[in-house]
């Protein structure tokens, strides 16, 4: 079993967590804290065993988080994993895809 990789997350997807983390906690008292949460365990399982998870565009993978409907998508390379964007479940693909070309 090879090294965790180091998970780098684009600027673009750093945003995307934010926003839903803030409309969460709009919602609910510390559910954007449960949100992170789950994002970051999900980076983690990602990080572990980036191959794991199928590829949905191009060189592009998606997994999704426990508990919220959100997709994480990211790009594999020799030494790091690239998240790409966090978007939620129900929005069109094409929203996600151009920031994989």
């Amino acid at each position: 079993m090879r090294d965790s990789l180091v998970v780098e997350v684009r600027s673009r997807a750093a945003t995307d967590i934010a926003a839903a983390a803030q409309w969460y906690e709009q919602r609910a008292q510390g559910l954007g804290a449960e949100f992170v949460r789950a994002i970051d365990a999900c980076l983690s399982t990602i990080a572990r065993n980036p191959e794991a998870y199928p590829i949905v565009h191009r060189t592009a993978r998606m997994a999704l988080p426990r508990r919220f409907p959100y997709k994480v998508i990211y790009r594999v390379d020799v030494k790091a994993v690239t998240v790409l964007a966090v978007m939620h479940g129900y929005r069109h693909p094409k929203r996600w895809q151009v920031r994989v070309d």
